[in-house]
């Protein structure tokens, strides 16, 4: 049996995904996201690397900027830890059909490597206990282009699939939210500009929001029953979605 050296924590929550009561799906507790500098700074400490931490984190940064640039290229990339390569998205009407910004779109999908994958044998998960099956976001649909977990059409409607959704209560918090990836800014989706208001479905009219990714939340009172939360439970969905 292998030594274990690493280990991840998670929870088990219900999966409303399956017919099967007794279903539950495993939810890694993330201990917190660690940036370029912060994962340089333990790879200095740990004697990992001989190096600098500057050092190390500039030429990190280099090799990433020139992978964004050989992908935006068409290139493929193996770092051996993650495969990473570009896909275009959306239906093509015919042979003679052209790229269309605002039918297609262009995204750079990463996968696990081999390296991390044969390295998996170090590394057990430790089950903490049973979370309550919470407010979730499942998939959002463009409805104006089709697209699946990608695109927003601002001032069009968005679909929006999972559990336990339905806006309730007169908290202020309480609504649908987009957040800007760069600045953190929240735009709040009007009251009135909620069409369909369901436990397991959403759909709103998407703001006038500018260029850019954006996270979508959902800010609700509503726990599956007639009486309310006292506080808000607030779902992030987790991909990011892009307004062009």
């Amino acid at each position: 049996m292998a030594n274990i050296f690493h280990r991840i924590k998670a929870i088990l929550i219900p999966n409303l995904l399956t017919e099967d009561p007794d279903d539950f799906y495993a939810k890694v507790i993330s201990e917190r996201t660690l940036s370029i500098e912060e994962i340089c700074e333990a790879a200095i400490a740990r004697g990992n690397a001989p190096t600098s931490v500057e050092a190390m984190k500039i030429n990190v940064e280099l090799f990433l900027k020139e992978m964004g640039y050989q992908l935006k290229d068409g290139y493929s990339v193996n770092t051996g830890y993650f495969n990473a390569s570009p896909h275009v998205k959306g239906v093509f009407r015919h042979v003679q059909d052209k790229y269309d910004a605002l039918r297609h779109s262009i995204q750079f999908l990463f996968t696990q490597g081999d390296v991390l994958r044969k390295g998996l044998s170090d590394v057990t998960v430790e089950i903490t206990g049973v979370g309550e099956a919470g407010t979730v976001i499942t998939e959002v649909t463009d409805v104006k282009t089709g697209f699946v977990n990608d695109r927003l059409t601002p001032n069009r409607n968005l679909r929006i699939k999972g559990s336990k959704l339905k806006l309730s209560g007169d908290h202020p918090d309480v609504g649908v939210y987009f957040v800007n990836g760069a600045t953190g800014e929240q735009t709040k989706v009007e009251a009135d500009e909620v069409v369909n208001n369901k436990p397991s479905e959403l759909v709103i009219v998407i703001p006038q929001l500018a260029s850019g990714l954006y996270l979508l939340k959902v800010s609700t009172q509503y726990s599956g029953g007639a009486i309310l939360l006292k506080e808000p439970r607030t779902a992030t969905f987790d991909k990011e979605l892009n307004v062009s």
